[in-house]
């Protein structure tokens, strides 16, 4: 049960930028988890330890990170005895070991690797499916397959065309099983990689860092027109509903302006627009489009729109850079009325035990959670498991397309298996499943 060897190295994430991955070690053999990373990152992130030698990896090496792992925490945890069934305990001692409030001593991912790793071994020692050790640390009984949240069309930081926003969903609600959810979802990607070929032609398709494809249009309404043309031609029409992460940090100039045309280099200002005319924008999509969710639909301190928003309507509004899996900014988030839903992203704060504890924090409050991937993934598949553990109903982990994104799904499919006959598929209580 303790562990018996930590080993770090710098592999590649899906951008081909370097990340962590650890090994851990106890009598039960081997166990490996890789660390995500953002490219649309908040500000209040635990921080991602880069190396910042321009000269290597373009300064995105992580060597300090596989340092710290290999040196410190590693042999740290070792020397403790404490049991990988204890994931509390040893989350507990490394933060403690770091004792900064962002973890930037030894940098989350270092952290992060080791927790993840920790987990796994900890089902294993206990003979259970990890989804299931993950639900009995929570304190869940049942668990419950998630809707997916698929991103068809890719924008902002996540794509090299001129769309600010940065993701459009599609989220199969009216399916009745996850196998269904994925059906629909795939045949609804394929629907709208010919709907765009046939309007845009077939450079039009190529996709972005998440698996959506990439368009090369400005106008943000063009996106949904063409989503709601391709559920139609899949026959999906009332069967599936249509999400968004605006990741409006990212083309926030400041002193209430939003700039929608902020990637084109020399612009003429004129998509430069308040955030009133910002809210009204969105409030058009929700009456014309089967909006059903929208993230970061302000700057993650725009704290006064995104509580007139919300009050506003009565739609899912997620909080990704608002709320970066932090409890204080949950806090925050739940005083001002200014979301109603988190998305949980582990390596924003750093640990499975946080994770988690953010998940129930926002659950106590009546929020919803999404589980959710990172722009640069790995083949690692925890997420998947995470969110059928915790029951949250809904999770983002890109297209139905790169295996890096399929390979969180595929891992839910066979959980659905596993579950047999006691599965159970959130669908149109997504927010609130259980």
């Amino acid at each position: 049960m303790s562990v018996t060897k930590v080993f770090a190295r710098s592999i590649f994430d899906s951008r081909g930028n370097p990340t962590v991955e650890v090994d851990l070690y106890t009598s039960k053999g081997l166990f490996r988890a890789a660390v995500p990373s953002g490219a649309s990152t908040g500000v209040h992130e635990a921080l991602e330890m880069r190396d910042g030698d321009k000269k290597i990896y373009m300064g995105k090496s992580v060597f300090n990170a596989v340092g710290h792992v290999n040196n410190t925490l590693g042999p740290e945890l070792i020397k403790s005895g404490l049991k990988v069934t204890q994931q509390r305990e040893i989350d507990d001692f490394m933060i403690k070991l770091d004792g900064t409030d962002n973890k930037s001593r030894f940098g989350a991912n270092a952290i992060l690797g080791v927790s993840l790793a920790v987990c796994k071994a900890g089902a294993a020692e206990l003979g259970l499916p990890l989804y299931r050790h993950i639900a009995n640390i929570a304190g869940f009984g049942d668990v419950i397959l998630p809707v997916p949240a698929f991103n068809v069309i890719n924008g902002g930081s996540h794509a090299g065309n001129k769309l600010a926003m940065q993701e459009f969903m599609i989220l199969p609600t009216g399916a009745s099983s996850f196998t269904e959810a994925m059906r629909m979802g795939s045949e609804t990607y394929h629907h709208l990689k010919a709907v765009i070929k046939g309007r845009f032609g077939l450079d039009a398709t190529a996709v972005g860092d998440e698996g959506g494809f990439a368009p090369n249009i400005l106008n943000n309404k063009d996106a949904l027109n063409l989503i709601q043309e391709a559920i139609e031609k899949a026959g999906y029409t009332g069967r599936i509903e249509i999400g968004m992460d605006v990741a409006a940090s990212e083309f926030y100039k400041g002193e209430n302006t939003y700039d929608l045309d902020f990637k084109t280099a020399n612009n003429d200002g004129s998509q430069k627009i308040s955030g009133e005319q910002l809210c009204q924008m969105y409030q058009e999509f929700v009456r014309e489009f089967p909006i059903t969710s929208i993230e970061d639909p302000f700057d993650q301190d725009d704290w006064d729109n995104w509580s007139k928003f919300t009050g506003a309507t009565d739609i899912q509004i997620v909080g990704d850079d608002l709320t970066v899996t932090n409890p204080k900014r949950i806090h925050m988030a739940v005083d001002k009325k200014a979301c109603n839903c988190l998305l949980l992203k582990v390596n924003q704060i750093g640990t499975v035990t946080e994770s988690i504890e953010a998940h129930l924090l926002a659950k106590r409050n009546g929020w919803g959670t999404m589980v959710s991937h990172r722009s640069g993934e790995t083949e690692d598949c925890f997420i998947a498991d995470l969110v059928v553990g915790l029951c949250t109903g809904q999770i983002k982990t890109g297209a139905p397309c790169r295996s890096e994104r399929l390979a969180k799904y595929n891992q839910i499919l066979r959980i659905e298996e596993e579950l047999g006959s006691n599965a159970k598929y959130a669908g149109k209580n997504y927010r609130h499943p259980c």
